[in-house]
């Protein structure tokens, strides 16, 4: 996938987070409500029901199929998202990663609306 396809894939439409866990917690729950939106000047809109809630920024590559995000001063449940994630399948409506913390391994799913 090319660098320029897989931004192409995130900035298209809004994204919902369809699973996140965290080892045996599931904290998907949390996300309902919430939209991301990302754009192509690498920033990321957060909105729960619409209404703005943080603005992050975020980042892509295809040469190590990787995604990044980071919402500064973020809290529940935005600030599970943030970190360097490994992009273990992705099409034009689904991504799916996971992040690993010492022990603790994250696998976030999300999908566009």
């Amino acid at each position: 996938m090319k660098a320029d396809l897989l931004i192409q894939i995130l900035t298209d439409g809004q994204w919902s987070v369809t699973l996140l866990t965290a080892n045996t917690t599931d904290y998907t729950p949390a996300f309902a409500g919430h939209r991301f939106k990302f754009y192509e000047n690498r920033t990321v809109d957060a909105t729960n029901n619409g209404i703005l809630e943080k603005t992050g920024t975020w980042d892509a590559s295809s040469t190590s199929m990787t995604t990044s995000s980071n919402f500064v001063g973020a809290t529940h449940p935005l600030i599970l998202l943030n970190g360097t994630w490994n992009i273990t399948q992705s099409s034009s409506r689904i991504v799916k990663a996971t992040q690993t913390n010492g022990t603790e391994v994250k696998t976030v799913n999300l999908y566009r609306e």
